[in-house]
Order: C-alpha cells, then structure tokens, then sequence
C-alpha cells in the first residue's frame, strides 16, 4: 500500500508505504493458520515487546519507510498538515 499526500504543508509531506509483497518472505512462525498473512512478532508470540526484532528488521528492510515494530517513529512517522491523501493498494514497483 502506499499513501501519498497532495498539498498540505508541514515537516514531512512525503510518501510512504510498501511496494514489497510480505507475505512472500514471511517467517513460518509468523504465518497464519492459513499461511495467507503474516502476524507481527508481538502477535505470533503474544508478548508486546516495543524494541527491534530479527523480524522487524527483515521488514524493515523489505519496507524502509512503514512501520516495522511499535513505536518505530524515527522513521516512519510523518506528519503533513491539511493534506488530502491518495492510497493505492497493490502499487506497481514502477509507480
């Protein structure tokens, strides 16, 4: 998904998302009962554990501007005051 905001002003009015497929790549132990989706380490395991993980950082890797672990703000936070949005599901790697 990516999200690209038109207008607006303020610190950071700059596009963000994925273009990576991540289910592709995801750990057997993060994969669902169906293997159609991949859980965040802190829902697989059941803890809440807000640090950087081997996990994380594989999808940190995979998807440098999103967010990868709770509290993953230095960055992936973004703030772009009286901006519309355009979120596009399944970009193309070419966009």
């Amino acid at each position: 998904m990516m999200v690209e905001p038109t207008g607006g002003s303020g610190g950071s009015c700059s596009s963000t998302g994925c273009i990576t497929d991540l289910n592709r790549q995801c750990p057997s132990e993060l994969r669902d009962g169906s293997g159609a989706a991949c859980k965040s380490a802190c829902e697989a395991f059941g803890t809440p554990k807000c640090k950087p993980s081997v996990y994380s950082e594989m999808f940190k890797s995979a998807c440098p501007r999103a967010y990868s672990y709770a509290y993953d703000d230095a960055s992936s936070t973004f703030t772009c005051g009286g901006a519309d949005y355009v979120i596009t599901f399944c970009p193309s790697s070419t966009r």
